[in-house]
C-alpha cells in the first residue's frame, strides 16, 4: 500500500490544477499547495527534525495546519495534534508522553505554551514571526520526496481522557490511508468534491476529511474556528458539496437566524459522527438540506469506522452495518471475550475486529489500557448497543452512561430522541441522578426554545412509544447543554451539577 506522502504526490500528478485548499480568499491548486508543502518539508529538515521524530501541534483549522499535516507525512514525522484550547498541564502531558522533539502552535495556544514546563526544552515554532511556520511555507525548495513507508507511524491522536490521562492512539500510514479510502467509498464522494474543514485536525473526523479530500482531488475548505456565519459564508464562497460534522454543529447551523436552505444549496451529501443524532434533528436536516446521501458514521480514533448507515432517515437511530473494513459483534456486558454474542434485540457491548485495515495496534505506552480494551483480536469499544432483527446496529450509549433505575436498564439516547421531537425543545440531555429508592432516577436536562412545562413534556412522553419506566421523573431547565470542544455531550458535568440553570432573563417567553 502507498504511504500517505506518495498518495498525496499521486493526487498532485493526477489533478495539478484542481483546487486543493481554501481559507477565506486564499485558494491553492494541488500544484501550488505542493510547492508550499515542499518548502515546509525542507524547513522542518533545516531545524533538525528527522524521520520518526514526533512533532506536537496546537493549532486551529487554518490552512497552515493542514499543510503541516501533509508535510509531516512526506517527511516521515509523527504528527501529534492536541486541542488548541489545551492547558499547560495537558500540553506537558502530550509533550512528555509522546517524547516530542518539536512543538508548533498558533496564537490560540500561546498561553499554554508560555505556561508549559517542557516547551522550553524543545524546538518551538509559532505560526508567525521570524523562522515560524508561515516563513517556512513562504520559502522555496525542490519538490519533496516521500521519506516514510506504509508501515511507519503517521499520526498519534489523544483520546479525550474523561476518566484518566489522555491515551495516545498511534496510527500507521497504511491504516490512515485505508480509512481515507473507505471514507470516500462509504460517503460516495466523487471527483473534485469540496468539504468543509471545520472538524478539528486533532480529532479523527477532521483528519479523515483532510485525507479523503486528497484521494478524490477534492478541496479542503478551512474554517479555523466554528461559528455559523463563518460556516455559511465558507459554504457559499467555495461551493462546498459535502458536510461531515458532529450533530451539535448541524443543530447550531439549521437553528441560526442566518440560515436558509438557499445558502447551502451546493451541499449534496451529509455525514455525521461523534455522537448520536436525535430524531428531531434528523427530520430537520432532511427537510432543509434534502440531501442525496445522509450518512451516519459510527467509529472511534482507535478503529476509524465501525459501521455505516447510508440512509440515516430511513431507520432513525440505526448505525447501519459493519463497514467495508470491519466485522462487528455485540457481546454480553462484562464478557471476558467475544466468543459469545447477544441475540437480536439483546443489549450488550459492541466489539470490533482488530484485523480490519483501519485498526490501530494498541495504545502508546499503556499496556494496562491494551489489556482492558483488546482481547483475542477484538476491540471492546465500551459502547452499548444491539442488533435488530434486520441485522442493523443500534448504539444506545456508553456502558458508563447506562441508567439502572429500579433494576431496569434505560438508554439515555432513546429518551433524548423522544424528547427532541417536542417542538419546544431546543436541546436535551438525559442522565441518571442518585435516588434513595430507585438507585438512579431518569433526569432530563432541557434547553427550551419555547414555553413548555414539566407536565407538557411528561404528557409528550406518555403519548410516545417510550416505555413507562424510561420516562424522566425529573426535568431540569438549563441555559445550555455542556459539550466538549468537538460537540460531544458531557453528561458527567450534568451529574456533577456543573451547568447553568435557566434564569428569568433567559427563559423563553
Amino acid at each position: 500500500m502507498l504511504d500517505l506522502g506518495t498518495s498525496f504526490i499521486a493526487s498532485v500528478e493526477r489533478d495539478p490544477g484542481a483546487m486543493a485548499i481554501a481559507e477565506g480568499d486564499l485558494t491553492l491548486t494541488y500544484a501550488e499547495w505542493f510547492a508550499r508543502i515542499s518548502a515546509l518539508v525542507d524547513g522542518l529538515g533545516q531545524i533538525g527534525l528527522r524521520k520518526g521524530d514526533t512533532l506536537v501541534t496546537a493549532m486551529q483549522n487554518r490552512w497552515e495546519n493542514a499543510s503541516l499535516h501533509w508535510a509531516c507525512q512526506l517527511a516521515g514525522l509523527v504528527i501529534t495534534p492536541v486541542n488548541w484550547r489545551v492547558t499547560a498541564d495537558e500540553l506537558d502531558h502530550a509533550l512528555s508522553d509522546s517524547a516530542a522533539k518539536a512543538l508548533v502552535h498558533d496564537d490560540a495556544a500561546a498561553e499554554a505554551v508560555r505556561g508549559s514546563a517542557l516547551a522550553a526544552g524543545l524546538t518551538v515554532l509559532p505560526l508567525h514571526g521570524k523562522g515560524g511556520l508561515s516563513d517556512m511555507l513562504a520559502g522555496k525548495a525542490p519538490d519533496a520526496a516521500p521519506h516514510a513507508s506504509a508501515e511507519d507511524l503517521s499520526v498519534m491522536l489523544y483520546t479525550s481522557g474523561t476518566t484518566s490521562k489522555p491515551k495516545g492512539v498511534p496510527r500507521r500510514h497504511r491504516a490512515e490511508r485505508a480509512a481515507a479510502i473507505a471514507h470516500v467509498a462509504q460517503n460516495m464522494y466523487g471527483q473534485w468534491e469540496r468539504t468543509l474543514g471545520v472538524m478539528p485536525l486533532y480529532h479523527t473526523m477532521g483528519v479523515r476529511s483532510l485525507l479523503s479530500a486528497s484521494v478524490i482531488g477534492g478541496a479542503f475548505v478551512c474554517l479555523p474556528r466554528f461559528d455559523v456565519p463563518g460556516a455559511l459564508h465558507a459554504i457559499e464562497q467555495h461551493a462546498v458539496t459535502n458536510l461531515y460534522l458532529v450533530p451539535t454543529l448541524y443543530h447550531d447551523i439549521v437553528h441560526h437566524a442566518d440560515f436558509t436552505s438557499d445558502r447551502v444549496a451546493s451541499v449534496r451529501k451529509l455525514g455525521f459522527a461523534g455522537a448520536s443524532m436525535t430524531d428531531g434533528l434528523l427530520r430537520k436536516l432532511a427537510e432543509t438540506f434534502q440531501p442525496e446521501l445522509f450518512v451516519n458514521h459510527y467509529g472511534s480514533s482507535e478503529i476509524y469506522t465501525f459501521s455505516i448507515c447510508q440512509d440515516a432517515t430511513a431507520k432513525p437511530g440505526s448505525a447501519g452495518r459493519a463497514a467495508i473494513n470491519q466485522r462487528l459483534r455485540v457481546v454480553p456486558l462484562g464478557a471476558e471475550d467475544a466468543s459469545h454474542t447477544c441475540a437480536p434485540g439483546e443489549e450488550g457491548e459492541i466489539v470490533a475486529s482488530m484485523q480490519g485495515d483501519e485498526a490501530f495496534e494498541g495504545y502508546w505506552n499503556r499496556p494496562e489500557a491494551d489489556s482492558k480494551a483488546i482481547r483475542d483480536g477484538w476491540y471492546f469499544t465500551g459502547d452499548c448497543g444491539h442488533f435488530d432483527e434486520d441485522g442493523d446496529l443500534f448504539v444506545t450509549g456508553r456502558a458508563d452512561d447506562m441508567i439502572i433505575t429500579g433494576g431496569e436498564n434505560v438508554s439515555p439516547v432513546e429518551v433524548e430522541s423522544c424528547l427532541s421531537l417536542h417542538p419546544a425543545v431546543a436541546e436535551v440531555a438525559v442522565v441518571g441522578l442518585p435516588d434513595e429508592r430507585w438507585g438512579k432516577v431518569v433526569t432530563a436536562f432541557i434547553k427550551r426554545k419555547d414555553t413548555v412545562s414539566e407536565d407538557d413534556l411528561d404528557a409528550h412522553c406518555r403519548r410516545s412509544d417510550l416505555s413507562n419506566f424510561r420516562r424522566p421523573r425529573r426535568y431540569v431547565f438549563v441555559r445550555d447543554i455542556p459539550k466538549s470542544p468537538v460537540g460531544k455531550l458531557l453528561r458527567r458535568l450534568l451529574v456533577a451539577g456543573e451547568y447553568e440553570p435557566e434564569t428569568p432573563e433567559n427563559t423563553p417567553a
